[in-house]
C-alpha cells in the first residue's frame, strides 16, 4: 500500500469511504453531494477532480470525478484501491447504445467490458484478459432497478480509446459480437479492480444512439442520470 495523500488525491485515508461512486464529471460528483448526500464534505480539490465524502441512508460514501478516458480512471482507481484501502468503486455515466435492446434513457449494466485499448499490457498476461464487473454488486443493480421499476439492460459494453474514430464502420463492427454500448472508462476500473482484489461495477444512462441519430436533451440527460443515482445509492 502507498502514502496518503497522493500526486493526485489531496485527502487523508481517513477521508476516504469505503464504496466511492464516480461519474466523469468532477461537477457531476458535486451535483450528486449536494443533492443525495447528508453531512457531506470536499476532500480532494487536486487538478479540479472534486471528491465529497458524506452519508446516504446512514451508509458513509464517497463520490468523485474520475475524468475521461482509462488513463484518467486507472490513475484515480488505482490509488483508491490501493492507497487509500477502497473496497468498491461503482462508475456512474453515459454511453451511446450500439444495440436495439438498450434504448434512450435505459440503464446499462456493464457485466463485461471490451475494450481497444492496451491497457492490459502492462499485466504481460500469456493470453487475453476479460475485465468484468463484481457479479453481486451486477446482480443487486438489477434487482434494485427492478424494485423501483427502472429499466436496466445487462450485458457487455466497449470501453474505447478513441472519441472521434477514423474508421466510421469501427462500431459496427462490435456490434456484430453483441456489444451494448460504447464509453471509456470501465475496462480499466475493471482490471484494476481484479489486480487489487477489489469490486467495481459500471453503470451507464444511455444518452445517444449514434446509428439513428438521436441524443437526449440536457433535462432528459438528467432525469436519466438521477435514475440511474437511484440504484447506485442503494447498492453503494
Amino acid at each position: 500500500m502507498g502514502t496518503t495523500p497522493t500526486p493526485h488525491i489531496g485527502a487523508s485515508k481517513e477521508q476516504i469511504a469505503k464504496t466511492v461512486l464516480m461519474p466523469g464529471d468532477p461537477l457531476r460528483a458535486k451535483f450528486i453531494a449536494e443533492n443525495f448526500l447528508e453531512n457531506y464534505e470536499c476532500v480532494n480539490t487536486v487538478r479540479n477532480m472534486l471528491a465529497f465524502t458524506g452519508e446516504y441512508q446512514g451508509k458513509r460514501i464517497t463520490v468523485m470525478g474520475g475524468g475521461m478516458g482509462m488513463p484518467s480512471v486507472g490513475i484515480y482507481t488505482y490509488e483508491l484501491f490501493n492507497f487509500y484501502e477502497v473496497e468498491q468503486i461503482v462508475r456512474i455515466g453515459t454511453a451511446g447504445t450500439l444495440s436495439e435492446r438498450a434504448q434512450l434513457r435505459d440503464v446499462v449494466i456493464g457485466i463485461g467490458a471490451s475494450t481497444d485499448s492496451a491497457y492490459a499490457s502492462q499485466y504481460h498476461l500469456p493470453g487475453t484478459f476479460a475485465p468484468i464487473a463484481d457479479f453481486g454488486l451486477a446482480r443487486k443493480a438489477v434487482e434494485t432497478g427492478e424494485r423501483l421499476g427502472i429499466k436496466t439492460v445487462a450485458g457487455n459494453i466497449l470501453s474505447s480509446d478513441i472519441f472521434y474514430n477514423d474508421d466510421g464502420e469501427t462500431l459496427r463492427k462490435w456490434t456484430k459480437m453483441g456489444i451494448l454500448a460504447v464509453e471509456m472508462e470501465a475496462a480499466a476500473l475493471y482490471m484494476n479492480a481484479a489486480r487489487a482484489g477489489k469490486r467495481a461495477l459500471c453503470m451507464l444512462t444511455i444518452s445517444d444512439a449514434p446509428f439513428r441519430g438521436e441524443a437526449l436533451s440536457a433535462q432528459d440527460r438528467q432525469t436519466g442520470f438521477t435514475d440511474m443515482m437511484k440504484i447506485a445509492l442503494e447498492i453503494a
